[in-house]
């Protein structure tokens, strides 16, 4: 018995090595001899566009282009990407012997794949912010190459051709070219993190499947050089945003409430932070509604979470977001939350989110570990509960202090609540315009301990408007 399964497995090993030498042997011809246009641009059918000159039974014979090896580059990582390991390690094989006059040519087709690659992306509705993510999340290797490969992206772009949100996620990621242009990117990059060419081309092939697999997004801020863009561009920095000088103070006010070890202080700055951004959002729709009712159009903004507990965290965003009048739709596969509103309640719920996440973990661990009457753990199911807990009784607490900052503003002063009932309606039929096919998802506790540890710290963080800001 045991001589026959080494007999299986010697056969099962030769016929692989056979397929991956077929592979091998396939990519080498197509890239040395330029072999049909049709299998070589596997990306050319997709949203990636692909690379390649005319090629067939009367092209002209000779060394590979530098867009022709780009385009077997993305045939790999297309390979990789449907999951034919052993195809896209024979088209890097065959790439990795080329001749060495041929290496730079390399170098620079693998960039040039990459910013195809990054170009998809941006025609996918994904931005700098959410590729960092996501790439910080699944392949963390590949998060240096990634900012380079942003820096590029953006130096080939003017100011006047970024929309300020999108130069804002730029700024926030300090991406900066720090190369020679005059060297292939790739072999400095490289050098720089002590690795071989070989094994670079190998990161940003799967970098490039790893994105081939991303879903599109619903586009939330226009890609740069569009005319959307340009016109964001034109109209200046955060037209309808908070004032820095109010998000200074808020942060700063939501900073100290993090800081301190005394629920008390902490209870009078959160108060103070929000009766802050309460009124502020307040009155920039009292000041929209003296210049004719004019309001600017609803955006969004992407929140990414970690693991564990995303479904708890999502819906504590959900609350602030809902006692802000914005909306949030929730990517269960991204562990992301989109959140639509008006500008300026946008950046106070990511602001406030924040800052919450930030005091519910904290409580959530200062409460310990947990154990049923068997000693066995319930930590999990503790802590779940805590968080959805916090979150349900963060929400009446928010929806309240609104309400009630609401009603004494609008006191004597008809502009203001028809003015938040547009509102309310432009971010709705934003929602359904950019997710038609929305399901509800509820989230579930089973830890009685928890929920009502969750809800004496939700307590304990006051959120209570109506105290004055002095």
């Amino acid at each position: 018995m045991g001589i026959g399964n080494r007999a299986r497995r010697a056969a099962k090993a030769k016929a692989k090595t056979k397929t991956k030498a077929k592979a091998k042997t396939k990519t080498k011809t197509k890239v040395e001899a330029r072999a049909e246009s049709g299998s070589r641009q596997a990306f050319g059918d997709s949203a990636f566009g692909g690379f390649g000159a005319p090629s067939g039974p009367g092209a002209p014979q000779g060394p590979p282009s530098v867009a022709e090896l780009a385009a077997a580059v993305l045939e790999a990582a297309d390979l990789r990407a449907r999951g034919d390991a052993v195809a896209a390690a024979g088209c890097l094989d065959g790439l990795a012997e080329l001749p060495g006059p041929l290496s730079g040519s390399l170098s620079r087709a693998v960039h040039m794949a990459a910013m195809d690659g990054l170009t998809h992306c941006w025609r996918t509705g994904w931005q700098p912010a959410d590729l960092w993510q996501i790439t910080r999340k699944r392949l963390p290797a590949a998060q240096t190459y990634l900012d380079d490969l942003l820096a590029a992206d953006a130096a080939r772009h003017s100011a006047a051709a970024l929309a300020p949100a999108w130069a804002a996620q730029l700024s926030r990621l300090e991406v900066e070219v720090w190369w020679d242009a005059d060297r292939p990117h790739l072999d400095q990059w490289a050098a720089r993190h002590r690795t071989s060419p070989g094994q670079a081309v190998e990161l940003v092939v799967e970098w490039l499947a790893l994105v081939r697999r991303l879903p599109r997004m619903s586009e939330l801020i226009p890609p740069p050089g569009s005319a959307a863009a340009r016109s964001a561009a034109g109209r200046g920095a955060r037209p309808m945003g908070v004032d820095d000088k109010v998000l200074t103070r808020v942060r700063a006010l939501l900073a100290k409430a993090e800081s301190t070890e005394f629920a008390e202080e902490a209870d009078a700055f959160f108060a103070k932070a929000q009766e802050l951004m309460t009124r502020y959002s307040l009155e920039r729709a009292m000041l929209d509604a003296g210049a004719d009712g004019v309001d600017g159009a609803p955006g969004g903004r992407r929140i990414w979470l970690d693991a564990p507990y995303v479904s708890a965290k999502t819906l504590l965003i959900d609350q602030v977001a809902r006692a802000n009048r914005a909306r949030t739709v929730m990517h269960t596969q991204l562990d992301a939350v989109t959140v639509l509103g008006a500008e300026v309640d946008l950046e106070l719920v990511e602001v406030l989110s924040t800052a919450l996440l930030v005091h519910a973990s904290t409580e959530m661990v200062s409460a310990g570990r947990q154990q049923d009457g068997h000693g066995r753990s319930r930590t999990k199911s503790f802590r779940q509960a805590f968080l959805v807990s916090y979150a349900s009784r963060i929400g009446e607490r928010l929806t309240a202090a609104d309400v009630a900052v609401a009603r004494t503003m609008s006191v004597g002063d008809d502009r203001l609540l028809p003015v938040l009932a547009a509102r309310s309606a432009a971010v709705g039929e934003m929602v359904d315009e950019l997710f038609p096919n929305l399901a509800t998802k509820r989230v579930s506790v089973s830890n009685s301990a928890g929920w009502g540890a969750g809800r004496v710290a939700a307590d304990l963080a006051e959120l209570d408007v109506r105290r004055a800001v002095r």
